[in-house]
């Protein structure tokens, strides 16, 4: 599986205690025009560990970024609780400034992250400003860039982001991340804007920031072969909800929930036909009852659920939320019942 590069599938980091924990999260958004809430994201477990890099995947609209964001405490869950080193996160002021420190996030477009009137050295020391850093900016600016291969970095500090290549601009949008020495950065699409040759570079400054300086990383995608690429571990989501999660390596070799083998199947290595999805992801304000995949289910469409003596349990009884550790795990009536037919 590739995006543009090819790079092996890192070796999983050591087990250790999470830094950043999302508990039964739940986030609800009002409906409009007297609709039901949407349930934009119903109910996640999710663990990121010291020094590991989780992707978290899915088509559009599954939820994913609303959970990046709740995770960034940029949005409030109804429900639920985020904690990082073992602490909820506290939302009042100071201690949500405190706490965005520490966890930082790239985002997609670096057009349009970056202020076109400002240089690179204003949006790289624009954290450093903001938390009122006592020490040597320029240094700190430098070291920033130098680290996500701008070199040598006073060569960019007066240029603008219309002088910059695409590669280049993600480069500063990550330094601007890293001058704040965070423990761990939320990317959301961070290659998805770039050219197929730009991609592998970014990917591999992403995993050598890992190694170096045992960075930890969420990286939102909907792109299977960007997380075989770069990530330790993989947590497929689907309408709110993880419904596959375990170690890449795992999951993308040997997927068992209908939906994950589904967006693999679209990838240009994978074997045999793509898996045609009907229709689209249900409206979040409208979940269907059981499964809440079963209504675009390839495995109930064929009748190898039925087959398999599920397809009521696919209809009807809802499926419990998977803890956030890092075995692998899925949400699924029929790859239950294979599995233990097996």
């Amino acid at each position: 599986m590739t995006t543009g590069a090819t790079l092996e599938p890192p070796a999983p980091p050591a087990a250790a205690a999470p830094l950043l924990t999302a508990e039964r999260l739940h986030v609800t958004f009002p409906g409009r025009h007297g609709a039901d809430p949407a349930r934009a994201v119903d109910g996640v477990d999710l663990d990121v560990r010291p020094g590991e890099i989780v992707a978290l995947v899915g088509e559009s609209g599954c939820g994913k970024t609303t959970l990046a964001r709740s995770l960034l405490g940029l949005v409030r869950p109804t429900s639920g609780r985020v904690t990082f080193g073992g602490r909820p996160l506290d939302y009042r002021g100071r201690a949500l400034k405190a706490y965005r420190k520490r966890v930082q996030l790239v985002l997609q477009d670096p057009s349009g992250s970056l202020n076109p009137r400002h240089t690179v050295y204003d949006a790289v020391a624009e954290g450093l400003r903001i938390h009122r850093y006592g020490g040597n900016e320029r240094a700190a600016v430098a070291e920033a860039l130098a680290r996500a291969g701008l070199r040598p970095p006073e060569r960019f500090f007066l240029r603008y982001p219309h002088e910059l290549s695409g590669g280049q601009r993600q480069r500063v949008v990550i330094a601007g991340a890293l001058v704040l020495e965070p423990e761990l950065i939320v990317a959301d699409e961070p290659v998805a804007s770039l050219d197929a040759s730009v991609r592998g570079e970014i990917l591999a400054l992403l995993l050598r920031l890992r190694d170096e300086l045992g960075l930890s990383a969420l990286v939102v995608t909907h792109d299977l072969g960007l997380a075989w690429n770069i990530a330790d571990r993989v947590a497929v989501m689907y309408l709110g909800r993880i419904v596959e999660t375990g170690p890449v390596e795992q999951v993308l070799t040997a997927p068992q929930h209908p939906y994950t083998k589904a967006l693999l199947s679209v990838l240009p290595e994978a074997p045999g036909e793509p898996v045609v999805l009907t229709g689209e992801p249900p409206d979040p304000s409208r979940v269907p009852a059981g499964c809440r995949f079963h209504v675009r289910c390839q495995v109930l469409a064929s009748g190898e659920a039925e087959r398999a003596g599920v397809a009521h349990d696919c209809r009807t009884k809802d499926l419990p939320v998977l803890s956030g550790g890092g075995e692998p795990q899925v949400a699924c009536h029929w790859a239950t019942a294979v599995t233990s037919d097996a």
